[in-house]
């Protein structure tokens, strides 16, 4: 299982310029958490913080019962170890090929053998998509498969807290998808701690159990999802919505003229160019791919947020109660290819022993997976013109769908 992550009043500058002050939130053990917030707002450097690349100046960071602001070299060395890092471009070693590249952490923290460390590069290089691409330079390859052999490294030593710094940049929506639900399979299968710094608002709904954003060197606001995306705070909704009509402008400060000027506009009806979204409605969470195990997060998650419920505004209750229904009711119809909802719906969330008790039987229980399921291909093409256009058989993906219908074979 994933640990815990505990920061308290953290706060980190370089020389005279304040990047963020008093920073104080916890990760909780195994589950998904999202940090957002604009451009230049320390994101990537709180992640450097928190595996002792940066050091604050107030505050401290506590991993596993340690304290990486005060702990010694070798303390800090052993605690990196519980680490899985994918940074923003890829960091790959530019001379290594993508096979040593994904292997060298396992040459540097353990003494497995050669043919094991083959083994488990190639299953992770097969994992993100890039089977056949192992003797491939990082210069021969995209960005985006760059991308994707970074994310492969960050998993082969299988680490407790995965931090991911903008997993979708340099990727189509489509391997964006792919990440994205190959995080909460993750997450499902091992129950790491990950962190995930996006501008990606789709992601940001659909994937963390938890959500922070910083905004003006502080931090705004951090805790369930369903918390932030029914933030009525105009910092989170003008970001969650894309529109250039808030408080976040150009600059981290904006002008109070060009302020007055927006705002006229707006109440003139002038669109800020933002998508209309009705963002008071919670959207379902990515469920884990079916023959993976059911995720135990989204139990201590739920439990979370039945908690602190009572607290939370009118508009937000409303809007989780809705949410809870409606994966009940997806439970309820679909119980073969949802375990994750069913055992949230049948969960006494009312006693610790009914919570303690779903999450011992997440331990035996995997998503069931449909016969007419295809394994996708995980060919690696080198330019546009290597991929050739091949009819898809649909023959399948109809019957299934009769199937559903009760009209199938």
């Amino acid at each position: 299982m994933g640990v815990e992550v505990k920061v308290e009043g953290l706060t980190k500058s370089f020389g005279s310029q304040n990047i963020w002050r008093d920073v104080s939130l916890t990760l909780p053990a195994g589950e998904v958490n999202a940090l957002l917030g604009p451009s230049g707002t320390g994101k990537s450097v709180f992640l450097k913080t928190l595996i002792g690349l940066l050091h604050p100046e107030q505050g401290s960071v506590v991993i596993d019962g340690t304290d990486i602001t005060e702990c010694s070299a070798k303390e800090l060395y052993e605690i990196r170890k519980l680490f899985g890092v994918l940074f923003q471009d890829g960091a790959l070693f530019g001379s290594m090929t993508l096979f040593d590249n994904i292997a060298f952490p396992l040459r540097e923290h353990t003494k497995k053998k050669e043919d094991e460390i083959r083994r488990i590069v190639l299953e992770k290089m097969e994992l993100v998509g890039l089977a056949g691409a192992e003797g491939k330079l990082p210069g021969e390859i995209s960005g985006g498969m760059r991308k994707r052999a970074g994310l492969a490294r960050a998993l082969v030593l299988n680490p407790e807290i995965i931090l991911c710094d903008e997993p979708d940049s340099g990727l189509d929506p489509v391997r964006t998808a792919y990440i994205s639900q190959l995080l909460i399979d993750i997450n499902a299968e091992i129950d790491a701690t990950i962190l995930i710094v996006t501008h990606n608002i789709n992601i940001a709904r659909t994937i963390p159990d938890n959500i922070g954003m910083l905004f003006r060197k502080e931090l705004v606001m951090f805790g369930p999802r369903e918390q932030l995306l029914t933030s009525e705070q105009p910092v989170v909704k003008q970001f969650l919505a894309g529109d250039r009509f808030g408080p976040i402008g150009m600059s981290e400060e904006k002008d109070e003229a060009i302020a007055a000027q927006e705002a006229a506009m707006q109440a003139a009806g002038i669109s800020g160019g933002g998508t209309q979204d009705d963002f008071s409605e919670i959207i379902p969470q990515v469920q884990p791919n079916p023959g993976v195990q059911v995720r135990k997060a989204a139990i201590r998650h739920r439990a979370n947020v039945l908690q602190m419920l009572p607290s939370l505004p009118p508009n937000a209750q409303a809007a989780i109660r809705a949410s809870i229904a409606e994966e009940d009711a997806r439970a309820a119809e679909s119980p073969e290819s949802v375990a994750t909802l069913v055992a949230l719906a049948n969960t006494d969330f009312s006693t610790t022993a009914g919570i303690d008790h779903a999450l011992a039987q997440a331990d035996t229980q995997v998503m069931d997976r449909p016969t007419d399921v295809v394994d996708r291909p995980t060919e690696v093409y080198a330019t546009a013109d290597d991929a050739q256009t091949q009819p898809i058989d649909t023959s399948a993906i109809e019957n299934a769908v009769k199937k559903s219908d009760g009209q199938g074979e």
